[in-house]
This record gives structure tokens, sequence and C-alpha cells, in this order.
């Protein structure tokens, strides 16, 4: 699991993350949104964190509110990220980027998927996961 080769690339959005970090431009943002988007053309998958849904026997994506009071999926680029801090104990599933952004985009009650939310971090909206699908 931890060598699951549908994360084996991922590092590049990692790097192009911290260098928006480091440096936050638009420039350097369009180049992590390409990252990400070359990442999922790939078939690169990002690892969801889920709970169990007991009222329809099934799995949900879990959320984080953030300090303005909105609510965001999140997902991780890889298991180092995951377990770098907030819930390490988490159910996780790796899914296809592209499945998880078409389900960020119909979910009507989030804001959009924050990317690594303890480290490492990208918050993309709606509007920055529809440039990357290019819809």
């Amino acid at each position: 699991m931890q060598n699951d080769t549908n994360l084996k690339q991922n590092h590049k959005i990692e790097e192009a993350i911290s260098a928006l970090q480091k440096a936050p431009d638009d420039e350097l943002l369009a180049h992590a949104l390409t990252v990400i988007r070359r990442q999922m053309k790939a078939g690169a998958h990002l690892i969801t964190a889920v709970e169990a849904d007991p009222a329809s026997d099934s799995f949900t994506l879990r959320t984080v509110t953030t300090a303005d009071g909105k609510t965001w999926f999140y997902a991780f680029t890889s298991y180092e990220e995951q377990f770098k801090g907030g819930d390490t104990i988490m159910s996780g599933f790796t899914s296809p980027i592209d499945r998880l952004f078409e389900v960020t985009l119909h979910t009507s009650e989030v804001e959009g998927l924050i990317l690594n939310p303890w480290n490492c971090t990208l918050m993309l909206d709606k509007n920055l996961i529809r440039i990357i699908l290019g819809v």
C-alpha cells in the first residue's frame, strides 16, 4: 500500500506547491495547476480521507472547516503527507484525481479541495479545479 504506483510521481505536485508557497505569484500558481493536470492525465491518484456512513452502509469523503467557516474536502499526494498531522488514524482510499475533482465540483456543501492540509498545502477552490479539468 505504501508503494502505490498511482502515487509514485506525486512528488512533482509537492515540489510545485512548495515553490508556490516560497514565492506566491500567478506564474507559480499556473505551474502548480499544470503539474496537477499532467499528473491527472497520467492517471495519478490522491489519497482521500473517508469515514463510514452508517445510514447508507457506504463511505463519505471527510471534510475540514477553515477559520472562515467554509467546508472543504481534503486529500493527500502521498502517505508521508497524510501522516504529518491532524487525524493520523483515518481511513483512506486512493482515487483518480479527475474523479475526485468531479465529485468536489458536484458537491454543493464544499468550497473545493485542500491538498495536503497539514503541510505543503494548496487550496483548490472550484474555479481552480475547473481550470485544471479544462472545463
